[in-house]
């Protein structure tokens, strides 16, 4: 859902759910950290607009095997003349260990067009405070709403709560550090490290109860009508914080979060329906004009028959959480594996995900785009 005073209008759902493909020139690869690359990409002719808090999906193919995976914009549509998305190694992930090792300036990557509901609109007549908290790589969309904010709001404020394990592992420590000195009193940044050295003055160790009290004394406050609170990171990070904001009675519609994926293909699926419903369903699917039927077996999704029958749905984790596979079920019952992507009032539409959704009655039709 979109954050902030002004909500995201309806016939706008089309844009984020797009299936546009384009091929983006490697500009420049920056070295964030000794595990985080942030990969500049060369604006193409025919400009792609986005909004900040949005993501990229890059399709690459690796060990001969088409691969996507989703990586949040950190340049902003106000203030950068090219994209970024920064890039953090995971253990054993199959992409995030890919591009660094392989990506050279000059590579041209197949990437989907930018989508991602983690958003706002930015005015000049706004006035509020965005209080962040971010962990890890989780800092990426908020260094494009960061900076948008700064530039577009000049009333409004920011105060970041940035968590990481130790002080060289901060991605865009010395920006966010010109940042503060440029919109001096606009934007408040505070580092917490898991394991801090022994100069550090600031905060270390695990976000609890006592370090929120103390944070909330240091950071400006400025009403809750006018206060929105935004994470993402880690998700035991990101409950954490939900359950300590809580506890200090900061009502659920002025917290918002960008579940951070790490792009889990190879789940296990969730077989819950009872032995009766195990059946093949057609589903009829209507997307770029066309209409398909296909018939979707009891231990498939909709997106992986889609896909298997050569139909190029729009999709990126394949994990429940990003949205790029959402569609609307004009009719029909549709099972989700993984309803954490959608907000309950998505869900009171009618919209699903494809990459987590299974199909319980034989009416099933799905509207994408």
């Amino acid at each position: 859902m979109a954050f902030g005073l002004f909500k995201k209008k309806k016939e706008e759902k089309k844009e984020e759910t797009g299936s546009h493909y384009h091929e983006l020139k490697v500009k420049n690869i920056i070295q964030e950290t000794k595990d985080a690359i942030s990969i500049v990409f060369e604006q193409p002719a025919n400009k792609i607009s986005y909004k900040s808090g949005q993501f990229l999906t890059l399709i690459v193919p690796v060990q001969s095997k088409e691969v996507r995976r989703a990586y949040s914009l950190c340049s902003s549509p106000f203030v950068d003349a090219d994209l970024a998305v920064s890039v953090k190694r995971v253990d054993k992930g199959l992409m995030s260990n890919w591009l660094p090792d392989n990506l050279k300036v000059g590579d041209k990557i197949k990437v989907m067009e930018p989508m991602g509901q983690f958003t706002t609109e930015f005015s000049k007549a706004n006035k509020r405070h965005l209080v962040m908290f971010a962990g890890g790589s989780g800092i990426t969309p908020m260094m494009s709403i960061i900076k948008s904010l700064l530039t577009q709001e000049p009333d409004s404020i920011c105060s970041l709560i940035y968590c990481n394990r130790d002080i060289d592992s901060i991605i865009f420590k010395s920006q966010f550090d010109q940042l503060q000195t440029t919109y001096e009193g606009r934007l408040h940044v505070i580092h917490i490290l898991d394991n801090a050295p022994m100069n550090w003055q600031g905060l270390s160790g695990l976000l609890n109860k006592e370090m929120l009290v103390k944070l909330f004394e240091r950071i400006p406050d400025w009403g809750l009508d006018k206060t929105t609170y935004l994470m993402c990171g880690p998700e035991g990070m990101m409950k954490n914080v939900e359950a300590l904001l809580a506890e200090h009675q900061i009502p659920k519609e002025k917290v918002f979060k960008e579940s951070f994926v790490a792009g889990v293909l190879d789940k296990p699926k969730k077989d819950e329906q009872p032995s009766g419903e195990k059946k093949t369903r057609d589903v009829v699917i209507r997307y770029d004009g066309n209409e398909h039927t296909i018939a979707v077996p009891h231990n498939k999704t909709i997106l992986e028959t889609a896909l298997d029958q050569g139909i190029d749905l729009p999709y990126s984790c394949q994990s429940g959480l990003c949205t790029a596979c959402r569609g609307k079920a004009l009719s029909g019952q549709v099972k989700l594996d993984e309803e954490e992507g959608l907000s309950k009032s998505e869900r009171a539409e009618g919209y699903v995900l494809t990459c987590v959704g299974h199909p319980m009655t034989d009416d099933v039709v799905i509207e994408i785009g």
